[in-house]
């Protein structure tokens, strides 16, 4: 049993899937060798036509870089039973920041879940980061300690799966009947403690006074200033008796903040929580996770420590992630943002590599990796200098389901959001490019360190989204350009070169439906996610670039965005269930420009009002048909042009489109 390892890699095979790679590529190289060759005979359009489609080229070459070998990895939790008593501790983190917008059921149920994961209780800590300095999560998270002492044996005892209450008494509203009498008595018991659990937090979030539990707190939290407040830290439960069986050390934490001192968001929160673990507990390896996940597999901890502790990893492995699974998504992904097939390819594509991206959350970290010390080298006050760190830890590895998938699946989930979330992806967009563009160059860990070259090339595809905007939105307003000053950017469907748009256009569609169809999913998801997907980069992204830009002209600053957290199950059932929704946000003003311009291209050109063409140069069928296309993406705004409430654009928002939509048909009719 020793010499058994603890994990393995298994690689896909992939031949037919490479081939077909190198043709769309092959075709995008061709589509600009044509470009050049008739550079000449045509304007500014052809000029742009030829910068947007070498920009695909390049994300494509990104693309197949890290597609090009991907892994799956296996993991034997079993294995570690002989070392129970030698395992190593853990420190985890859950971060909330508003109590209104990450409501406390929903922060108790990720502790809880993390409380009662099968690993010794006496080797687990628990803190919780509260960015709010809310009585009421100090509140929630010490009545949900007295119920996580009945909840943590009662699942242990019984072996059971799913762990957050929440989901657990969601997908099973009643016992099973073929269960002992004694599982279905304390399963009523448990789940009246949870109805009274969740009643208490319910009646305290009403009122407007501090609980009566945190009475003693009263000069703690009295006119206390979220923004300007000093540190706040409260041992809610301590495992005294260093008991395995126990309940693990839980921990409240509320940092200093200071008007004149930047916190740096999440960010300054995990740098706290660090430091705060690394006095109390100072365990080797640290599990941070948002307050909107729960533990999907009670082994989780197990998993992770199969591929932190095995003899190859040990000195080389500095983190395990976890792919971000989404529970309650709705039916085929209407809003494009349950990131399946990203997770299922571009994920363990990069993860072949050097290992997968952080993700932010569901990721274990070995202690010394983040600031130089273990807790080993602690008494001596070693340190590990940068030189030496990059000969110990030079990849990561991620954590993904093992081959029984259900059975034995290591994956932390999160609720899928209802609707797409603007602001997250802007967020997300505008933390990527800043981080491109700051000191710690990819290129220069390249030369100079140990960051191999398709891991740099990995990094680029992530860090590049928001850049990602430009050629997107100009290739989008194209169609309607040519129609409008009737030019062309396509070859005519009578010469022999419109093969190569053609089929590029229907083997990449094919190639990217092949990839849904293969992770399980449908036709409609596939195209959810495709026209979601130009939304998504012309309005969250653009944003997101825009705000970089601002940045670096000092002229503004970035914002961290907390985004609303869901308490409820989305209803697939409901009639307004994947509609998209909007408001008087400027982030959706450019998806409804691009529409209102090629509808009025198309408008101009069925009416015959475009400008003289000379000799074959005019626009024809081809551009039609792509402007349409555009149309079809964007429907969902074409919707909102005749929608009401939140499910309409509101009329500024209109306005303002409408005006950019006027400039640009005037430039188009000069150019």
């Amino acid at each position: 049993m020793a010499s058994l390892p603890l994990h393995e890699e298994i690689p896909r095979k992939r031949t037919i899937q490479r081939a077909v790679e190198l043709v769309i590529l092959l075709l995008l190289l061709s589509l600009l060798a044509y470009r050049l060759l008739f550079l000449r005979d045509h304007g500014f359009h052809w000029l742009l036509a030829l910068f947007c489609e070498s920009c695909f080229t390049f994300y494509w070459i990104l693309t197949i870089s890290i597609k090009w070998r991907q892994m799956d990895h296996k993991t034997y939790p079993e294995r570690l039973s002989q070392w129970t008593s030698e395992l190593p501790p853990v420190d985890m983190f859950v971060t909330t920041a508003d109590p209104v917008l990450e409501p406390p059921v929903l922060v108790v149920n990720t502790v809880i879940s993390l409380l009662a994961v099968d690993y010794p209780a006496n080797k687990l800590a628990c803190y919780v980061s509260d960015d709010g300095a809310s009585p009421l999560t100090l509140y929630s998270l010490v009545e949900a300690s007295k119920f996580a002492k009945l909840w943590v044996p009662f699942c242990k005892k019984h072996d059971i799966a799913v762990r957050a209450p929440f989901r657990y008494f969601t997908a099973q509203s009643t016992p099973l009947k073929d269960t002992s009498s004694e599982f279905q008595q304390e399963w009523k018991k448990m789940k009246d403690e949870y109805e009274r659990l969740c009643q208490k937090i319910e009646d305290a979030t009403s009122q407007r006074a501090l609980p009566c539990a945190l009475a003693g707190e009263d000069e703690v939290f009295s006119n206390i200033d979220r923004r300007n407040h000093p540190s706040i830290i409260k041992v809610i439960w301590e495992n005294k008796e260093a008991l395995p069986t126990g309940l693990p050390h839980l921990i409240y934490i509320s940092r200093e903040k200071r008007p004149k001192h930047p916190h740096h968001f999440k960010a300054g929160a995990m740098n706290v929580l660090t430091r705060v673990s690394g006095v109390m507990t100072n365990a080797p390896f640290m599990l941070n996770v948002d307050c909107d996940m729960y533990a999907n597999n009670p082994k989780i901890v197990q998993h992770a420590m199969c591929q932190l502790l095995a003899p190859q990893n040990e000195r080389d492995c500095a983190f395990v992630q976890c792919p971000q699974i989404f529970y309650d998504g709705l039916k085929d992904d209407p809003f494009g943002n349950q990131l399946v097939v990203l997770h299922e390819y571009m994920g363990r594509g990069i993860a072949a590599i050097q290992g997968p991206l952080y993700g932010g959350t569901g990721c274990f970290h070995r202690r010394k990796v983040i600031y130089g010390s273990s807790p080993d080298d602690a008494p001596t006050g070693g340190k590990i200098g940068d030189g030496d760190m990059q000969k110990r830890f030079g990849k990561s590895v991620e954590l993904t389901e093992s081959a029984t998938r259900i059975l034995s699946g290591a994956n932390m989930k999160t609720d899928a959001p209802e609707s797409l979330s603007s602001s997250l992806e802007k967020r997300w967009a505008t933390g990527l490019l800043e981080i491109l563009l700051s000191e710690k160059s990819l290129f220069t860990a390249t030369l100079k360190r140990k960051l191999q070259f398709r891991q740099c090339l990995g990094y680029l595809w992530i860090l590049t989204w928001a850049l990602r905007s430009i050629p997107e939105l100009c290739y989008a307003a194209l169609p309607a350009y040519c129609i409008i000053s009737n030019s062309r950017f396509l070859p005519k469907v009578y010469e022999p070169t419109i093969i190569i748009p053609v089929a590029l256009f229907v083997i990449y569609n094919l190639y990217t439906l092949s990839e849904y169809l293969r992770a399980g999913l449908s036709i409609r998801a596939w195209w959810n996610n495709q026209r979601m997907w130009r939304v998504t980069v012309v309005t969250a992204w653009f944003f997101g670039l825009l705000g970089v830009i601002l940045k670096l002209l000092g002229l503004s600053e970035t914002v961290f965005e907390v985004t609303q957290k869901d308490q409820t199950a989305s209803d697939d059932s409901n009639a307004n269930a994947g509609r998209y929704t909007f408001d008087e946000s400027p982030i959706f003003v450019p998806a409804t420009t691009i529409l209102l311009v090629n509808l009025t291209a198309l408008v101009i050109g069925a009416l015959g009002f475009r400008r003289v063409a000379y000799g074959s140069s005019g626009s024809g069928v081809e551009e039609v048909i792509c402007s349409v296309l555009v149309v079809v993406h964007f429907w969902a705004f074409l919707k909102g042009l005749f929608g009401k409430g939140k499910y309409g654009i509101p009329s500024s928002t209109i306005l303002k489109a409408g005006t950019l939509a006027y400039l640009f048909v005037l430039f188009c009719k000069r150019a």
